[in-house]
């Protein structure tokens, strides 16, 4: 191998992030076309590759080619698939314990997250704020926008956050010390980092395109990565639908006594209309008052209950880590 990098102190020491489950293709032809468009900027490069339980193992040879800035490449293998979500957490906590550097970017393996946008995304690298892309255009089909249009407004109802952004993102090396510690984290990342209250900005940058492969993501995978997003706030939605349970409960409430009133001091209640009104509005506030104190329970249990911790969990899920390229 050729040595291309002159280790310069001054030089931005990044670490990049790639959760991988069989896009061993796309991923090595992805370093290749990122090392060629981020070699325009001052800084070096290790790349960390998180086997989510890949049924094929990793083709260390695709991976060996001459880089400008790319220093090692390491594949951490897990024992079994976990999804992005968690793989991202498991590589930022061996990040912190074995791979100190000035910033963590993270990005998808499959192409989605272009090399153009990882440029983007150091040139608006302070070193102090994270950066997270912002999608200005989307790839996907009509019918999957519809639904995360749907999804984007759920969330904002429930939450008060409104979603604008993904993986794809930079961060400074010290957030690590918040974010390995945040149970939210083993859920979703993103809304990992909006939960921590740690300060990020926004810059738009469009979706790519797969490099190889078909996605292995479905509609169900999709909900299920969407819940797990709300989750992160799961207090937040919490108290806002034990508040609408409350309101409801109290509109039921009323509505017994203007049945009540009608049915007393007015003429107008047709004969069994009170009893089968009372009758549904007192089957509603059962519901609502059931549900409240669901509500309440649940989030008092998990006030109390010790979640998972990825900074001391995380390493249960980890096979071994094996560095397939190193540029002397």
């Amino acid at each position: 191998m050729s040595s291309l990098v002159c280790h310069d102190e001054t030089l931005l020491q990044v670490t990049v992030l790639m959760p991988i489950r069989d896009d061993w293709a796309s991923a090595s032809q992805l370093l290749l076309l990122l090392d060629q468009a981020i070699c325009v900027h001052a800084c070096t490069v290790d790349v960390l590759l998180v086997d989510d339980g890949s049924i094929q193992s990793c083709p260390a040879e695709q991976f060996r080619s001459q880089y400008a800035v790319l220093r090692s490449i390491q594949v951490l293998r897990l024992r079994r698939n976990l999804g992005h979500q968690r793989s991202i957490a498991i590589g930022l906590v061996h990040i912190k314990k074995a791979m100190p550097c000035d910033a963590v970017l993270v990005m998808d393996g499959d192409g989605e997250d272009t090399p153009d946008g990882a440029l983007q995304l150091l040139r608006s690298f302070s070193g102090t704020t994270a950066v997270f892309a912002e999608r200005s255009r989307r790839t996907e089909s009509i019918v999957f926008r519809f639904f995360y249009q749907l999804y984007k407004i759920m969330h904002l109802a429930l939450t008060s956050v409104a979603v604008k952004m993904g993986n794809f993102s930079i961060l400074p090396w010290h957030y690590l010390d918040t974010l390995v510690v945040m149970s939210e984290l083993w859920n979703h990342y993103a809304a990992a980092v909006v939960r921590s209250r740690l300060p990020y900005v926004t810059t738009p940058i469009p979706r790519g395109r797969r490099i190889a492969g078909t996605s292995k993501m479905n509609f169900v995978s999709l909900v299920t990565h969407g819940i797990s997003a709300i989750s992160v706030f799961g207090d937040i939605v919490g108290v806002r639908l034990l508040i609408a349970t409350i309101i409801g409960s109290c509109a039921t409430l009323l509505g017994i006594v203007a049945v009540l009133i009608i049915r007393i001091f007015t003429h107008l209640a047709i004969p069994g209309w009170a009893t089968y009104s009372i009758g549904t509005l007192v089957i509603l506030l059962i519901q609502f008052l059931t549900v409240a104190t669901s509500f309440t329970f649940n989030f008092l249990s998990n006030r109390i209950n010790f979640s998972f911790v990825p900074l001391r969990d995380c390493e249960s899920f980890v096979v071994a880590s094996t560095e397939i390229y190193h540029n002397d």
